[in-house]
């Protein structure tokens, strides 16, 4: 898609990330060493997380354990090893919509422990270990915390963390497009500019405004009911922005429930500024990107949110879990941080170069068919219009 009319809002963004710690830069005297991830030109690198038959990870294989096909042509793995001390980059991703309030308290203390697990007690002595950011969405999109090795920074905003003002004070709920018959398709029109979750959203400005300019190993952790109705973006844009930034992109679904016709909310938010600041998420106000809500169903139409996180997670190379009662969220992010310690790291080189940043269809299989191998699909080469 064309990037020019949000060059308005990425200049601001670009500056706040150029801000934080860079997650592989050099260690200051007196610091412990931090390992590199170096890569050379042309090199696809893949996290792969391999389980057996009982769903038990397996982590003692080999490249000669596989056999990969980049465009149904054979590659020659270069290394396939576990990358334990390698930094990791994870972003949260939260809906603080109607329909998943219920589950809300049941998320940030899941989520929570999930940080606690994946950065250190201790950040000052690991200036460049793992790092997180936190971002909510429903009508509008908003950058909690930008990454941050800082468990107290994380738990505090998870702690305060709740509905956008536009969701907060919406009286129709966000099953609607705000479509209000304003003779502008709901564009422009105050709080309902977005006219509903803006999933799609939220992992693509996640993939390309935060996660892209990074190196190393990169995943996204996304609680939602899988139902958007407000974004600009569809799923395959949304796709290939984390495609394009090599994330992962793993998804807990929670049902919801049904909307409440009045404007109750459990547990207002402070937080009301939206993208990354003031006034309702992208330029223009409203909640959503310039223009409005994008096609999205309406308040009638059936979304199948489960089939939604299913593909997000599916083809980019991660797993989706179903929340089925809110309490099975602590073990859920347990599962997805064992499974971030335990992902090999693949590299190759592929036989052909690509410099015009087309997409190159990947196929890993293990020889031992009683093992699963989860990666991505594929790849964007450099080059073209991926930059």
């Amino acid at each position: 898609m064309k990037i020019s009319p949000y060059l308005a809002f990425a200049a601001p963004l670009a500056l706040a990330t150029s801000l934080a710690a860079p997650a592989f830069s050099q260690a200051a005297p007196g610091d412990q060493p931090v390992a590199t991830l170096k890569v050379q030109a042309n090199e696809v690198l893949l996290p792969v997380t391999v389980r057996d038959k009982k769903g038990n990870l397996v982590t003692n294989l080999t490249a000669a354990d596989f056999t990969l096909t980049e465009d149904n042509r054979p590659q020659v793995i270069k290394s396939f090893t576990i990358q334990s001390d390698l930094p990791f980059l994870c972003g949260l991703l939260v809906d603080t919509s109607r329909s998943v309030s219920s589950a809300l308290d049941n998320e940030r203390a899941a989520a929570g422990k999930f940080v606690d697990l994946m950065l250190p007690a201790a950040p000052k002595t690991a200036k460049d270990g793992n790092q997180s950011f936190l971002i909510h969405f429903d009508r509008e999109v908003e950058l909690l915390e930008d990454f941050t090795n800082s468990r107290d920074k994380i738990h505090r905003e998870l702690t305060e963390m709740g509905p956008s003002t536009a969701e907060h004070n919406d009286p129709k709920g966000p099953e609607t497009r705000g479509d209000d018959n304003d003779g502008n398709g709901g564009r422009g029109s105050g709080i309902h500019g977005g006219g509903g979750t803006q999933l799609y959203d939220a992992i693509y400005l996640a993939s390309d405004e935060l996660m892209k300019p990074k190196q190393g190993r990169k995943a996204l952790i996304v609680f939602s009911d899988g139902a958007d109705r407000g974004s600009k973006e569809t799923i395959n844009e949304a796709i290939d922005a984390a495609d394009h930034a090599n994330v992962s992109v793993y998804t807990i679904y929670f049902k919801g429930e049904q909307e409440r016709s009045d404007n109750g909310f459990p547990g207002g938010g402070h937080h009301g500024g939206g993208w990354p600041g003031g006034g309702g998420g992208y330029p223009g106000g409203g909640g959503g990107y310039p223009g409005g809500g994008g096609q999205r169903p309406t308040r009638q139409e059936q979304v199948d949110g489960k089939k939604i996180m299913t593909e997000l997670a599916t083809r980019t190379g991660a797993r989706w879990f179903e929340a089925k009662k809110k309490e099975n969220l602590d073990d859920i992010y347990n599962q997805i941080a064992e499974e971030l310690r335990g992902q090999y790291l693949l590299s190759y080189t592929p036989d052909k170069t690509d410099d015009d940043g087309a997409y190159h269809k990947i196929s890993l299989k293990p020889k031992n068919d009683e093992y699963t191998v989860i990666t991505r699909e594929g790849y964007y080469a450099p080059g073209g219009n991926s930059n």
